[in-house]
């Protein structure tokens, strides 16, 4: 499929291009829109080539990922963009000037360089790895094999359920609010410490502005001064020098004419010279400019002699004045802009200080007014979480009855904490709820009046399940069975996918922990991913890597990664299979050889086709 088939609704990692990266010394792919499986043995390089696509993405970067005997390694690829995407990132990309040859084609990459040094280009201009990063969040998503694990950080839930609902907007405006509360606060406190500890600081304040007040301070004082210090010091010597060249130039000494006398001869000579022979009359020119020069140099010097002085009161004066300069200077600051720009700071702190009741009720009011408003978005927020939980609950149990976990219920806990620096609500909330599909149980633990709240609102929330019959809901960390888990885990990135704006979505061997039935299962939830299959649903890539042979019946497109050793190198190659080699691709996967295998591997790929075309899909 060509760039011109790829174009559609969706954006897509078209081509990848990696370089001296960890085992991979060249690499060249080319994905399409559709579902693209990756499969190979353990250590063949399959989770290296995400690693290598996070770093493209602006990840974290290890020098020790440069292959061994290279200078540098280099990870480039090239997405093809629908019309959506493009106006989504067009201001960012001409605010920076990062506009390509054709606005559906984005090119982003980063090289990693021995010295230590990344560099990060978009469309081949170098850009801060910041601005790679805000450009691939709104391409790529990768979930990885550590997810697993993000699960039992209850601290990721409430993300987890902001991001199914949509309520990004709204917690970025909640968050604006409380963060000038808490800027506000701080203020606040500030100026309410000990009365006495403020009259002090007045006191010291008001010392320290008058004497840099005092001083009478201007710029460039202190270089004028150093300068007269220094004529002020050598006065009998400046005299004497500056009355022996005048003496010289004009009055002579003894016998000797002076330099002017001499000079006027000469000129009176050569104004003969020249009567008699034209040809020196330019030089009677430059002896005029001579003896010119020469008159001016006396009248410069008789004024100079005239203004040295000998005056061990003013040299006294000034030497006082340096020291009072670089006094002020060492106790305020570098230089007399530095002690001057105290002088204002400290003028206004005593400004503030003084006014301090006045500014204490601006605050007040100021904070009144933003924690009301902080009352109604963090309200109105709490409420669609709770909406969005029941939902999110009621989705999460549709998946994990497919993947044979039926019976099992998922749950919202709601959280919140009386604090005396709180909201203060109209009307109180429980201490606790817990959302589930078809209810919201309130435990007895209380009302709170006067919620905890952080930049993300006031809710502590935290995911439960039941995973049998007849069981209670119970923290996700009190779940034993790591299949479990896992199947969870799959349930709610389906889940999230399928709300998820990123247009194309990385999965890095989700199947951890599930067998082949589970699967087939989630190869089809996730092949459903890269088509809208009920209202609301949004159209992804998805890439993603397995050793589950059923999971990767279901792709439209199959890589093989597989480790081989060139001189010496062990390297990393990837083929796109086609045809019969992905039949015995397949069959290897099941472990089976011979005709019994390809019959097997044949038979999965017919059930992937079959479902695929089911309107239900695959049940376990």
């Amino acid at each position: 499929m060509g760039i011109e088939q790829a174009r559609g609704s969706v954006a897509v990692l078209r081509e990848l291009h990696i370089r001296n990266f960890a085992i991979i010394d060249t690499l060249d792919l080319m994905f399409e829109p559709g579902f693209n499986i990756l499969t190979g043995e353990t250590g063949a390089g399959k989770s290296i080539l995400v690693d290598a696509m996070l770093v493209m993405l602006g990840g974290r970067a290890d020098m020790g990922m440069i292959r061994s005997g290279a200078n540098s390694a280099r990870v480039e690829g090239m997405f093809v963009l629908p019309p959506l995407i493009q106006s989504a990132l067009r201001p960012l990309l001409e605010r920076e000037g990062l506009e390509g040859e054709s606005p559906e084609i984005l090119w982003l990459a980063r090289e990693l360089r021995s010295s230590g040094r990344t560099v990060a280009r978009v469309n081949g201009r170098v850009v801060s790895v910041s601005i790679l990063r805000e450009l691939a969040e709104g391409l790529v998503d990768v979930h990885g094999q550590s997810e697993h694990l993000s699960l039992l950080r209850v601290r990721e839930h409430l993300d987890l359920l902001d991001r199914f609902a949509g309520l990004e907007e709204l917690r970025a405006e909640v968050s604006r609010v409380a963060h000038e509360i808490f800027e506000l606060r701080r203020e606040l406190a500030s100026l309410m410490t000990d009365e006495r500890e403020r009259m002090q600081r007045i006191d010291l304040l008001k010392f320290q502005v008058e004497e840099i007040k005092a001083a009478n301070l201007r710029p460039g004082e202190q270089e004028e001064l150093e300068a007269e210090l220094v004529r002020l010091s050598n006065a009998q010597q400046l005299m004497n020098l500056a009355s022996g060249i005048l003496a010289r130039l004009d009055e002579g000494e003894d016998v000797v004419p002076s330099v002017l006398d001499m000079l006027g001869r000469s000129q009176r000579d050569m104004t003969a010279l020249v009567r008699i022979d034209q040809t020196l009359s330019p030089y009677l020119s430059a002896l005029d400019d001579i003896v010119y020069q020469a008159e001016d140099l006396v009248r410069v010097l008789r004024d100079y002699v005239a203004t040295i002085e000998f005056n061990p009161r003013r040299q006294a004066a000034v030497e006082e004045r340096l020291i009072l300069l670089r006094r002020l200077e060492r106790k305020y600051g570098g230089d007399l802009s530095d002690v001057l720009a105290y002088a204002e700071k400290a003028s206004q702190e005593l400004r503030q200080l003084e006014r301090r009741d006045e500014r204490l009720a601006e605050l007040e009011e100021e904070e009144r007014s933003l924690v009301a408003s902080l009352v109604e978005l963090a309200v109105e927020l709490s409420t669609r979480r709770q909406e969005a939980a029941a939902k999110l609950a009621a989705a999460v149990e549709e998946e994990l009855a497919d993947l044979r976990m039926t019976g099992a219920h998922f749950g919202v806990a709601f959280r919140w904490r009386e604090e005396a620096g709180g909201l203060p609500l109209s009307e109180p909330l429980p201490g606790r709820v817990v959302v589930t599909r078809d209810h919201v149980l309130r435990p007895e633990e209380g009302v709170v009046h006067q919620p905890h709240f952080d930049l993300t609102g006031i809710d502590q929330v935290e995911f439960l399940i039941a995973p049998n019959v007849g069981e209670g809901l119970k923290p996700l960390a009190r779940i034993a069975s790591g299949g479990e888990m896992s199947r969870l885990m799959l349930a709610l990135k389906t889940v999230l996918a399928r709300a998820d704006r990123t247009p194309t979505l990385i999965f890095d061997e989700i199947d951890q922990g599930i067998g082949g039935r589970i699967g087939a299962i989630v190869g089809a939830k996730l092949w459903q991913l890269t088509g809208v299959k009920r209202a609301g649903d949004l159209q992804h890539q998805v890439l993603c890597i397995t050793h589950l042979p059923q999971l990767a019946s279901f792709g439209d497109v199959h890589f093989q990664v597989s480790k081989t050793v060139l001189e010496g190198r062990t390297v990393t190659r990837v083929r796109r299979l086609e045809g019969q080699e992905r039949v015995y691709e397949l069959a290897q996967m099941l472990g089976a050889s011979g005709e019994a295998g390809l019959q097997s591997a044949y038979e999965i790929l017919e059930q992937a086709e079959m479902a695929k075309r089911s309107p239900d899909m695959v049940k376990a």
